[in-house]
């Protein structure tokens, strides 16, 4: 049983697109190797928390199937996409027309706005179902510059083409960006062959890894064309060469890392990453679907989250109109742990999420969408 590995609190946890439970081994694990060499060792402790952050890039590499050379950690999707855009050659010299969604997560319009001097955003509007591989070739003009894609919208449950958005944006000869905050540990991804330009992740949700550990990956053919201008001795090819007067990018993804990390969060991720790679996102996944199944069937009526596999997210969207209220309330007080945005009540079960878990949710919604 799965939910013997994590650490759940009493009651019913179902709140994994916000952030994922950690593992019982987790504590132990940073105390190892963030806070015994720091405390108990004679010594800098510099050498062994490196190799943590290095464990954390190369756990990255397993979970997607690529190398940890093309990864360099961030504190969160925002830094990453700002310190991408900020590195790109036609930034700052031309208009940059980007492609998104109203349903992207707000952060990354906010960088996008700010971060380009010369921006032109188009907004996909939010009404439109974002797993419609129509909808995109509809609203990718040929004047289009950059494509921002989420694989997963966290408010409407629907799963986005990646794959195929990237192949049109690419006829058209468009930069591509993916945020994968909310599918990374429950949708398998792999970036073994991926046309994307960038990558951008977090791994608070899905892989129950902390906040504060977030991620880029670069396209190994661009990664030469970025010129990253928020720089630190981290993003040196020669971090320990100390010269002032000499600065020489990283040739890996790490010129993207900056001055001194913060390091604990990577330390305290790379453990859970490496645990989903182990396990298998794919069995993450067949179960969760497994249970989505159940709320579908269940509880249809409300169900307004895509329903097919290949365009529904890990998480179930129920929308009880002038009820959202009281259903909440109802159903922390059962100790059902759900939140709530414009569109509806957000249920995610994950691994350590049980059939009982679910039940008992549906259950207490039934009673409370009807009392």
């Amino acid at each position: 049983m799965k939910q013997a590995d994590f650490s759940l609190p009493q009651g019913h946890y179902l709140l994994s697109h916000s952030v994922g439970r950690p593992l019982t081994t987790a504590r132990q694990d940073f105390m190892t190797r963030y806070f015994d060499p720091w405390a108990g060792d004679n010594h800098e402790p510099w050498y062994q928390w490196i190799d943590g952050i290095q464990q954390f890039t190369a756990a990255l590499a397993r979970l997607f199937n690529s190398q940890a050379e093309y990864f360099c950690p961030q504190s969160n999707l925002s830094s990453g996409l700002t310190k991408w855009v900020m590195s790109l050659p036609e930034t700052g010299k031309q208009t940059v027309r980007v492609l998104m969604s109203e349903s992207d997560f707000p952060s990354m319009g906010f960088v996008l706005q700010q971060a380009v001097p010369d921006v032109e955003i188009r907004f996909i509007p939010a009404a439109l179902d974002m797993s419609d591989l129509s909808v995109w070739q509809q609203h990718l003009d040929d004047d289009i510059d950059w494509v921002f894609v989420s694989q997963v919208y966290s408010n409407t449950g629907q799963q986005a083409p990646v794959e195929a958005i990237t192949q049109l944006a690419k006829a058209q000869d468009c930069r591509v960006i993916v945020d994968v905050a909310q599918a990374a540990g429950v949708i398998p991804i792999d970036l073994s062959d991926s046309a994307a330009d960038c990558v951008l992740g977090s791994c608070v949700k899905w892989l129950c890894g902390g906040p504060g550990a977030g991620f880029i990956w670069v396209n190994p053919d661009i990664i030469e064309v970025c010129q990253p201008k928020d720089v630190g001795w981290f993003s040196h090819q020669n971090p320990m060469e100390f010269d002032i007067h000499h600065f020489t990018p990283h040739h890996t993804a790490l010129r993207f890392w900056g001055g001194t990390p913060s390091v604990a969060a990577y330390i305290f991720a790379a453990h859970s990453i490496q645990y989903f790679a182990e396990f298998g996102v794919e069995q993450v996944r067949a179960h969760n679907l497994a249970l989505l199944k159940r709320l579908q069937a269940e509880l249809a009526p409300w169900y307004i989250a895509p329903t097919d596999a290949k365009r529904c997210s890990g998480t179930a969207i129920l929308n009880v109109e002038d009820k959202q209220e009281q259903v909440l309330a109802t159903l922390g007080e059962a100790g059902i742990a759900v939140d709530a945005r414009k569109l509806g009540i957000r249920v995610s079960p994950h691994i350590y999420t049980t059939v009982e878990d679910i039940d008992t949710f549906i259950r207490v919604f039934k009673s409370a969408v009807s009392g």
